[in-house]
């Protein structure tokens, strides 16, 4: 099968977070499996834009931020458009990471324009939204475009009635959660007494993600006397300053910077545990990265993958407090070996990812055949 994933960025930095590692991780199975898969994306950030990434053709076009105000939302990538426009034939289906931005909401458009078969995935990105450009965007593009789509891919029950409520109508609305590879297992962590073991946040230092609470997480825990250090990962996306003020000068709790996607699971696997205390968080790929190495992970309860974890013992669900994500982190490291094993384990059970591509291209020959 011909398929054309889009995505609104890649960047070395990482800074689109999971909807990006998703399509990656998609068309590379794709790949391995022997279809012919393409990636199309906008890009920032890269002294020469990659042309290959696991194997798959990578189709990249300069970003231009023509309303600078609105984050991701103000990004247009002209030349994407033109490119797909001009090759639309060339595809059987096309996939759309749909997010409510000027990158990939007119692919979507001249895909349903032209009748040709796409599937659009929103990661949580399309929902009822106050946001400037949301009602414009919704009454010019997005209706029209989720109502169009041979399938709406949707994470969980709540993302799935929150794009009934923008479409506005129905939608051909399919399950498909976030699979993730088999990466290398991390080593030992704290394997011997003199080892300090590390508390990571890897995620971008936005709002959302509350980057912030893991430090006052960090500074209760090295009060209380526990023996850890504690490293933020992740390119600053408005709080990287107030991280550095909340830092201090406390030498045990440092903040890396952005880290190369490709190299976040290798990362992850040096730590020991992986905390992400974000708010309402859909399906968080990071989450399924360290507990695919095999590191511990710690959610709050609004995450998509809360149950799982809970349900497994992969790793602890808190409350977004500094109390209760001390505690969770204190469980945790009492016994980072088993939460660890069930982590990895669960990881290759639940989320393989040739799972998530077998059901993928289901949606495939379904979308070609309407």
């Amino acid at each position: 099968m011909r398929v054309l994933q889009v995505v609104s960025l890649l960047s070395p930095d990482g800074a689109f977070g999971g909807p990006a590692r998703v399509a990656l991780n998609q068309s590379a199975e794709l790949k391995r499996q022997s279809h012919q898969v393409t990636l199309a994306a906008g890009t920032r950030g890269y002294k020469v834009a990659p042309v290959e990434s696991d194997g798959v053709p990578l189709k990249l076009f300069e970003i231009r931020n023509v309303l600078p105000l609105m984050g991701f939302s103000g990004m247009t990538a002209p030349g994407l458009v033109r490119w797909i426009r001009a090759n639309l034939k060339d595809f059987d289906v096309l996939h759309i990471h749909l997010g409510r931005d000027l990158t990939v909401m007119p692919v979507a458009a001249l895909a349903h324009r032209h009748r040709i078969p796409y599937v659009v995935q929103t990661h949580g990105m399309v929902i009822p939204s106050r946001h400037p450009l949301a009602g414009p965007l919704d009454a010019m593009w997005t209706r029209r475009v989720l109502t169009g789509a041979a399938a709406v891919l949707y994470l969980t029950d709540l993302e799935r009635q929150q794009i009934r409520t923008v479409a506005r109508g129905d939608v051909r609305a399919m399950h498909l959660f976030n699979g993730v590879p088999e990466y290398p297992a991390a080593a030992t962590q704290v394997g011997s007494p003199a080892d300090v073991p590390e508390v990571l946040f890897l995620a971008r230092l936005h709002a959302r993600k509350r980057p912030v609470l893991f430090v006052e997480m960090a500074r209760q825990l090295l009060a209380d006397g526990v023996r850890a250090r504690f490293t933020l990962v992740g390119p600053d996306e408005g709080e990287g300053a107030a991280v550095l003020a909340a830092i201090g000068d406390e030498s045990r709790i440092s903040w890396e910077g952005p880290v190369d996607p490709q190299d976040a699971p290798r990362r992850m696997a040096q730590a020991s545990v992986y905390v992400l205390p974000a708010a309402q968080e859909p399906y968080p790929m990071a989450v399924l990265e360290a507990m695919s190495v095999g590191v511990p992970v710690i959610v709050c309860p609004d995450c998509g993958l809360a149950p799982a974890i809970s349900d497994s013992g992969s790793g602890q669900v808190a409350e977004g407090t500094v109390e209760e994500l001390a505690a969770a982190v204190r469980t945790v490291l009492a016994n980072v070996g088993a939460y660890g094993r069930r982590a990895q384990e669960t990881a290759r059970r639940d989320f393989a990812l040739t799972t998530v591509t077998d059901r993928l291209l289901t949606v495939y020959r379904q979308a070609v055949v309407l």
